[in-house]
């Protein structure tokens, strides 16, 4: 008996030790892999078109849509949102990955689809997938600068990871996702900024490399517009790195219009915009992640652009369950920021959260002379 006690002790110490090699290697492996893309790098602008000045007194537009990485079918939940029905119960999103390629494909060209109809002359895109596991390796960027030919484009990596072994069993596996921002303009010059990010272990693995990218495009009277494509960090409890990165951008935005430039700055902002935190009928609990932008948050000679049908349409869905209008969570977190020279008034687009757990905005607007 003592024998066949010490032979059971034996094999449990080898699993042990080969969970702890196991474990170690794989922890080992992720922080290899880890790496931070420096701050001020220089985009690669790729231009398809024949450079053109902006008019002061002309009409413009510009989208900013966070396309999901094609995953987010209005049934889709994702393993990092959690919340909490009225009543108390818990909710928890399932998925790490796309439930299948043909699911990813057709998002992505529903998304296409709904950027066409909107016709703007600037495409802010956020959640752009390149290769990754995630969106089933889907090259997502190449299909919309593919859509759309007669634009310059720029691509900012803003999510790059290792093997992500969680959830199980739909791991999140590899990450190569961005930026990608179209124009029907001249970009002169396009640089990414990083955003500070909390760099603890874990945390860092999922949430890696947040950025906003500064874009350049002439105007005929000399200044310059600057139209900034940004996503800020989402699970970061408190808000505290959010509150970093809103007092960085906003130095940069208070920065370019005392050079005199015109200033526009959109996309997903993770905060809660105009006041609208509370704005939409819910059966949920007010979650945890929401921090709010007020008009005390961006730069003086700023302000972010209250949609017209705010108080219909929001931007953006939790997803710790399935979309069901006047049950699930909603609020406007994607917007326009914009300085004191540009005339602007914007849209929430209503898609249904067909392809994506946002809608799109689509501000209209005109640089003042």
């Amino acid at each position: 008996m003592k024998t066949a006690v010490k032979r059971i002790g034996k094999v449990v110490l080898v699993l042990l030790a080969a969970v702890v090699l196991l474990v170690g290697g794989y922890v080992g492996y992720l922080q290899g892999q880890y790496n931070r893309i420096a701050d001020h790098e220089t985009l690669a602008v790729t231009s398809r078109i024949e450079g053109q000045a902006l008019q002061p007194g002309k009409e413009y537009s510009a989208a900013t849509y966070n396309v999901g990485f094609g995953a987010y079918t209005p049934d889709y939940t994702f393993f990092m949102d959690e919340g909490m029905m009225n009543d108390g119960t818990p909710t928890k999103g399932e998925h790490g990955i796309a439930v299948s390629r043909e699911s990813v494909e057709a998002c992505t060209m529903g998304a296409v689809k709904v950027l066409a109809d909107l016709n703007a002359d600037f495409m802010l895109l956020q959640e752009v997938d390149e290769d990754s596991t995630r969106s089933w390796n889907v090259n997502q960027e190449l299909a919309f600068v593919n859509a759309f030919p007669d634009t310059a484009f720029t691509y900012a990596v803003n999510f790059h990871t290792g093997f992500l072994a969680y959830p199980w069993p739909e791991m999140h596996g590899i990450v190569n996702s961005g930026l990608l921002t179209l124009s029907r303009f001249d970009i002169e010059s396009a640089e990414r900024r990083s955003y500070p990010i909390d760099e603890s272990f874990i945390t860092k693995f999922f949430d890696l490399d947040r950025c906003f990218a500064v874009h350049r495009l002439p105007v005929a009277n000399g200044k310059e517009l600057v139209l900034i494509n940004s996503h800020m960090s989402a699970y970061d409890a408190g808000g505290r790195m959010r509150a970093q990165q809103l007092a960085m951008i906003s130095g940069v935005l208070a920065e370019e219009r005392a050079k005199g430039n015109y200033v526009i700055a959109g996309g997903d902002w993770n905060h809660a915009l105009c006041d609208s935190a509370k704005l939409y009928p819910s059966e949920q609990q007010l979650p945890g992640w929401v921090s709010i932008i007020g008009p005390d948050d961006v730069p003086e000679g700023f302000h972010v652009v209250r949609p017209d049908n705010l108080s219909s349409v929001a931007t953006c869905r939790g997803a710790d369950i399935p979309y069901e209008p006047g049950v699930d969570y909603v609020t406007t977190i994607d917007g326009f920021i914009v300085s004191d020279n540009v005339s602007a008034r914007a849209q929430n687009v209503d898609t249904g959260y067909a392809y994506s757990d946002h809608n799109p905005v689509k501000l209209t607007f005109s640089l003042k002379k």
